[in-house]
């Protein structure tokens, strides 16, 4: 199995930035697609990106488009999520996840298509 950990969450003011990081370890990270996930207080869980294995086809929900960037590093097994002009409703815990590759993982946005989760990080933006 793939284990998942995720860092870099913290407290943020609307409008800026931060930089989640998920370091992965136990499986050759390159035979994964890799995603972001949310959820916020009394909310579902919702996808938020995706990547494939190279990198080069990722996939982004509508309300972080533009925003966020994920982005993977295949000689460090992490993947990246840039978060940028932060909003407060992008308060949530971000979970990290992955999933055996296939041609179409990064389009694959029902948590239970995910099979690989993180324990999550926590991002708060203020007002």
């Amino acid at each position: 199995q793939i284990q998942l950990v995720e860092s870099g969450g913290g407290l943020v003011q609307a409008g800026g930035s931060l930089r989640l990081s998920c370091a992965a370890s136990g499986r050759t990270f390159s035979d994964y697609a890799m995603g972001w996930f949310r959820q916020a207080p009394g909310k579902e869980r919702e996808f938020v990106a995706a990547i494939n294995w190279g990198g080069g086809r990722t996939n982004y929900a509508d309300p972080v488009k533009g925003r966020f960037t994920i982005s993977r590093d295949n000689t460090r097994d992490t993947v990246y999520l840039q978060m940028n002009s932060l909003k407060t409703e992008d308060t949530a815990v971000y979970y990290c996840v992955a999933r055996s590759s296939d041609a179409i993982a990064v389009f694959r946005t029902s948590p239970s298509s995910w099979g690989y989760w993180g324990q999550g990080t926590r991002v708060t933006v203020s007002a």
